[in-house]
């Protein structure tokens, strides 16, 4: 007789940032282990196109459900991103209770995978006898941010971005307060309410799955793996990127392009599916290209004032992002430089052997795409965790350099990103980047290959799965 096979469900909070990761997770599990996944979906509009695409593309084994809209009419226009994001899981609760109530008498349920937002789903879970689970897609900086915060909000009165010491997260270098993430910068508002409730729940999981390894953070992943009380086992499982994010067969132009470039000589340029900057940033980013006399794969977005948030996007701008370039500048590039609309193969892209470096908002998925390539980065971070994010990559495992922003203007001049540019292409900075990402790439590798230890920490838990429902 066949062994029964673990079931996990999985219930992401809305938008493509988390999604993507959790993808990735899902596809190893059912591919390499054969247990099934099923993604429960809440939202508070229809699908997005690269949602449906996404979840459409997976291998049987891997279905999705998406839960009745959630309605917002009585939220203030102003709320923010993670306020909106929470409201969406928990007002999402109901739905899942019943899809939940209907797997458990239809399969061997196992357990429930939230992300960072989803911990009020945790009593679901306990109530079905059902583990649950947080994948945390970001770094192990701010997953031990996470749990150290409860101690944090207890011990300050202010604002932590007003602290004139930096603050110690355990197993991480020190940071400013102005450096954390989006969310706890104004403790008044209802985002760090949301932040504080999910995190502070961290420690009802029964364990933490993390997108990241121990040599790309040594000091947080030897502290997130301490046995201690009151600390939920925390699962290094990373690196879990995309390995294609172009479900068509004919080569995209920029591939192309890159074909004809020399080898590790092109700078790539993008700032998510998220990011935008101001016209004024557009115009001073474009002259430092032109100044760097560097090769370059640009994808422009159209400007925006506010800077966007990638929980959300839209992978399109709404007006055509070429009108706010320098006049000329596209034409008088057009040898070394390529500018792209909207969107490119990132994946593609940064695998491709031309490609020198990356110019990038530090997005932990993007981020990760770089490592698994052996890429250097130039670290521009521009909201969420992306601040922390840099401050690691650029002070601690020193892969990045960062250019440094005229706090008066608040923008990066035209004269610093050409500087930059041409240091990590060109310079003995560069270099060592360049050397200490290529260890990272191995050591990455080394993590997911067959006696790595994200493969072991996979195959022990599909084996606990496997267990738990023969017993």
């Amino acid at each position: 007789m066949d062994a029964p096979v673990p079931h996990l469900a999985i219930f992401p909070s809305p938008g493509m940032g988390h999604l993507i990761p959790l993808v990735e997770f899902a596809k190893r599990l059912v591919l390499h282990h054969h247990i099934t996944v099923t993604f429960i979906v809440p939202s508070d509009h229809p699908p997005s196109k690269p949602q449906k695409s996404l979840l459409d593309s997976l291998p049987s084994g891997i279905d999705h459900t998406f839960l009745p809209l959630v309605s917002f009419h009585d939220l203030p226009h102003e709320s923010k991103i993670e306020t909106i994001i929470s409201l969406t899981v928990s007002r999402s609760l109901p739905s899942l209770k019943n899809v939940l109530k209907s797997m458990v008498t239809n399969s061997n349920l196992v357990g429930l995978v939230v992300d960072l937002f989803g911990t009020d789903a945790f009593d679901l879970a306990r109530e079905f006898n059902i583990s649950p689970y947080i994948f945390f897609p970001s770094t192990a900086m701010v997953l031990s941010f996470a749990l150290f915060l409860p101690k944090l909000d207890e011990s300050v009165a202010g604002e932590y971005g007003d602290l004139q010491e930096p603050i110690q997260i355990p197993g991480c270098i020190p940071i400013h307060g102005k450096n954390l993430l989006d969310p706890v910068q104004d403790r008044k508002d209802e985002a760090y309410k949301w932040t504080f409730h999910n995190m502070k729940r961290y420690v009802l999981s029964d364990g933490i799955f993390l997108n990241s390894f121990p040599e790309l953070e040594p000091g947080a992943i030897k502290f997130l793996r301490e046995e201690k009380q009151g600390k939920p086992p925390v699962y290094p499982i990373g690196p879990l990127v995309r390995i294609d994010s172009n479900g068509s067969n004919k080569k995209a132009e920029c591939l192309k392009w890159l074909d004809e470039q020399p080898n590790g000589s092109v700078l790539y340029v993008s700032f998510g599916s998220g990011g935008t900057l101001s016209s004024h940033q557009i115009n001073e980013l474009a002259m430092g290209l032109e100044m760097s006399g560097q090769r370059f794969i640009w994808v422009v977005r159209s400007p925006s004032d506010k800077v966007a948030n990638a929980t959300y996007f839209n992978v399109h701008s709404h007006d055509d992002p070429f009108d706010f370039l320098p006049e000329g500048f596209v034409e008088r590039m057009k040898n070394r430089g390529l500018v792209v609309p909207s969107w490119a193969p990132q994946t593609q892209i940064l695998s491709h052997s031309s490609t020198g470096a990356f110019l990038t908002h530090c997005g932990w998925n993007s981020t990760l795409e770089a490592v698994v390539n052996g890429v250097p980065l130039i670290a521009w971070p521009l909201y969420a965790e992306q601040k922390m994010n840099a401050v690691m990559l650029t002070e601690e495992i020193k892969v990045a350099l960062r250019p440094k922003m005229n706090e008066k203007k608040g923008i990066v001049e035209k004269e610093e990103i050409w500087k930059v540019v041409k240091a990590v292409l060109e310079g003995e900075e560069g270099k060592t980047v360049r050397e200490k990402m290529k260890e990272l790439k191995e050591a990455g590798e080394r993590a997911v290959g067959e006696d790595g230890l994200s493969t072991k920490i996979v195959c022990e838990m599909v084996e606990k799965w496997k267990n738990k429902i023969s017993t």
